[in-house]
């Protein structure tokens, strides 16, 4: 990847470990935006934006995205972690048409504007972007157990209750979508375990591989 040219940085990663707040803390660091699941769905919801919204303003402009962006508001990084309610199934929770909306987007954005997207789209949305770098973020079902019982309040079975159901249901969208599953390695260009690391250490590691 070259940073010195529009690029887009696609992270997927484990509920847990951390993945998202590398992922913020690297595009500060680059000096570019922040887009994440969370966002995606928001503009969704806020806009209306379906598949056909989304052509009718190709139809007016080359760059939607840009023109777009000038309206929506910016993204406050208060996003919580999904935690699956009672009751709920461990499926996609993801229809094909509201999966082709992602889509437009995630494209949209990183053919306008060098970006670090994290989410379980990305990798595959994007991996014929011509600048690209995945990477996938991992860690240790201790640590990650640990992560979620600090950040959510929840204790230590619910915790590793709600890290079993978010595996199961990226790993089925995954399947569905891609094709493939995503700790398939051969889907990425770096993977990192965050165990014994902190974000910040793991933002300047992915820096040093960029160069």
């Amino acid at each position: 990847m070259n940073k010195n040219e529009k690029f887009v940085i696609t992270i997927n990663r484990e509920l847990g470990s951390g993945g998202r707040t590398v992922g913020a803390k690297l595009a500060a660091k680059l000096g570019v935006p922040f887009y994440d699941k969370a966002l995606v769905k928001g503009l969704m919801a806020k806009y209306n934006l379906t598949v056909d919204e989304i052509e009718r303003m190709k139809g007016r402009s080359h760059s939607w995205w840009a023109d777009f962006k000038q309206i929506m508001s910016p993204n406050t990084g208060d996003e919580k972690y999904y935690i699956p309610q009672m009751g709920e199934e461990p499926t996609l929770l993801t229809t094909d048409t509201v999966f082709e909306t992602e889509k437009e987007i995630l494209k949209g954005i990183a053919a306008e504007e060098s970006c670090v997207i994290a989410g379980r789209s990305g990798f595959f949305v994007l991996k014929k972007h011509p600048n690209r770098l995945s990477i996938l973020i991992q860690a240790s079902m201790e640590h990650r157990i640990e992560r979620v019982m600090r950040k959510q309040g929840l204790s230590r079975k619910e915790a590793e209750d709600t890290i079993k159901k978010v595996d199961t249901m990226r790993e089925n969208y995954v399947k569905h979508f891609a094709k493939t599953s995503r700790y398939d390695t051969r889907n990425y260009d770096l993977v990192i375990s965050m165990d014994g690391k902190d974000e910040d250490s793991v933002v300047e590691l992915i820096e040093q591989f960029i160069g």
